[in-house]
């Protein structure tokens, strides 16, 4: 069979200001090449160095990535991963050492690079059952108290803070409010957040904000409601674009800024791409609700409607919004299955999903829990996932997927404040996209989840670096 081009990347290259003459004037420079690859089980292995060298116009037959650092988009907030109940719990399941070594894994100095962590506020389905903050019936609020997450999840999430340190990044989301609030009387399955109590649940927001800056850890931002157009068998709650508006207009957001959290970054939508546009032209056409939401939240269980992710629908979104990001609060695997953690397609479907959503705006990045066990909860509903690392809490053993190895070539090099440069590829197989550290390091990602090898240029101002990509890889280039 003719070998073909195709793989992933993530490429860094230190780059000064005057980005043409640098090139110019530095034929011959080297970069470092580190390679994810499934045939032979290779993670992130040093693969030695590769020049660049003059290339005038590339031919059609040439297999490209092109950068133009004159090109500059969205920065980066930051990348990282959910600590819910479920991770809390399996975590402290876990030997000391076993800890030690997830702690590291993810926000160490040796790690991954995550500076981001969402939880849940009150209870979703990764909990071992379902719980508030507050007493039955208790409109004054006076009850609450978040004594339950200060047995698991507060002490996970404060072992992250201090590994990620000054780019600590921490926002909430809330999957129901209180039975009681609601039109179902439930927790689980839909139901409205009653008219009466708009006031009393956007109170419920600042006394959670309140108990966890208490502790010490500082929040960042919340979104509205954990997918407000899913009625599901867990905790749910429904909103349609107009009552999303009115609850963040006249209570959430005035309220938020009268305790003096005019600072906190609040999303709106948190829910899946395909009615991301509508969502947001319809709840921030109104200035006076606009000026409340600093972003919108998206996640990828689209396919549950379509054949394919709709990662067109960010675009048009960031185009019409340009003064408000995009995050990506959540994605996974659903369906777990212990007997296929090490299938490279659970990597691949990280990087499609990663390097699409960077090319189409996204400035924050968020996987859903940073780990499960090897139930692939636990959940309450029996809704079991696939994270990135499962833990076996039976034998104390961590296994790393390839969704860990295909987020960690993004997350490790791109650093928070980096800015997304001009990027494209002459190859469907190769999927691509490049920021800009503050530092001048440049960072290229390209993903190849083909079934053949390709040999690819990546082609910067005239010079390019002849890069060999093994079918399902990823790599990470450094100058």
């Amino acid at each position: 069979m003719k070998k073909l081009i195709v793989s992933c990347f993530v490429i860094g290259m230190a780059f000064n200001a005057n980005a043409q003459n640098y090139w110019k004037k530095n034929a011959g420079k080297t970069a470092k090449v580190i390679l994810t690859n499934s045939k032979t089980n290779e993670k992130m292995v040093d693969k030695g160095m590769v020049k660049f060298e003059k290339m005038d116009q590339p031919k059609e037959v040439d297999a490209c990535i092109f950068v133009d650092p004159d090109f500059k988009y969205q920065k980066l907030i930051g990348i990282g991963g959910a600590i819910t109940d479920a991770s809390a719990e399996t975590f402290y399941k876990l030997p000391k050492n076993k800890q030690k070594e997830i702690i590291e894994a993810y926000y160490g100095k040796n790690g991954l690079g995550y500076t981001v962590v969402r939880t849940n506020m009150n209870s979703c389905d990764f909990s071992s059952d379902s719980y508030t903050y507050v007493q039955e019936n208790d409109n004054s609020l006076k009850s609450f108290n978040v004594a339950h997450d200060e047995k698991y999840k507060i002490p996970m999430i404060k072992e992250a803070q201090k590994a990620i340190g000054k780019d600590f990044t921490f926002y909430f989301s809330p999957w129901s409010p209180p039975a009681w609030m609601k039109s179902n009387k439930n927790m689980l399955k839909g139901g409205r957040l009653e008219n009466a109590f708009y006031q009393t649940w956007a109170d419920y927001y600042i006394k959670f904000i309140k108990e966890y800056e208490k502790r010490g850890i500082n929040i960042w931002g919340l979104t509205v409601q954990n997918e407000p157009m899913a009625t599901q068998t867990w905790e749910s709650c429904i909103y349609t674009a107009e009552e999303e508006g009115a609850f963040l207009k006249n209570n959430l957001g005035p309220t938020l800024w009268k305790n003096g959290f005019k600072d906190k970054k609040v999303m709106i939508w948190d829910h899946n791409r395909d009615l991301i546009y509508q969502r947001a032209t319809t709840t921030l056409s109104d200035p006076e609700t606009s000026k409340y939401a600093s972003g919108i939240g998206y996640h990828w269980y689209e396919t549950w409607n379509n054949k394919t992710q709709l990662f067109d629908n960010l675009s048009e979104t960031q185009r019409a919004f340009p003064d408000k990001f995009l995050a990506f609060t959540e994605g996974c695997k659903e369906q777990f299955d212990m007997t296929k953690i090490y299938d490279v397609k659970l990597g691949e479907l990280y990087g499609r999903n990663m390097l699409n959503d960077f090319n189409k705006g996204t400035a924050l990045w968020t996987d859903w829990n940073v780990l499960l066990d090897e139930t692939g909860g636990p959940n309450h509903v029996g809704n079991f996932c696939f994270a990135p690392i499962i833990a076996d809490t039976k034998t104390g053993e961590v296994h790393y997927t390839y969704e860990y190895y295909y987020v960690g070539h993004v997350s490790k090099f791109i650093k928070p404040n980096a800015q997304r440069i001009g990027t494209s590829s002459n190859r469907a197989a190769l999927t691509s996209t490049t920021f800009m550290n503050e530092n001048g390091q440049l960072v290229t990602v390209i993903m190849n989840d083909s079934d053949n090898d390709i040999d690819a240029n990546l082609w910067i101002e005239g010079m390019a670096a002849k890069l060999s990509a093994p079918a399902h890889s990823i790599q990470t280039v450094i100058l």
